[in-house]
């Protein structure tokens, strides 16, 4: 899921606002809602990736 997440984001070319059709940015902050959105999404899922790596590595060493 996570993957899925960074592949969708912007490149050099277009992102995920273009995929679907949209083409433009808004003028505010330079990013549509779309990427403003899946930036919030991808940043959740980094960290509850990384909370359950640690999670798991205590729940084994301590095991």
């Amino acid at each position: 899921m996570l993957i899925m997440l960074v592949l969708l984001h912007k490149g050099r070319g277009g992102g995920l606002s273009d995929m679907f059709g949209g083409g433009t940015s808004s003028s505010l902050g330079g990013s549509s809602v779309a990427e403003k959105n899946l930036d919030r999404f991808t940043v959740a899922m980094g960290v509850l990736w990384f909370a359950t790596v640690i999670g798991l590595g205590l729940l084994t060493a301590y095991s």
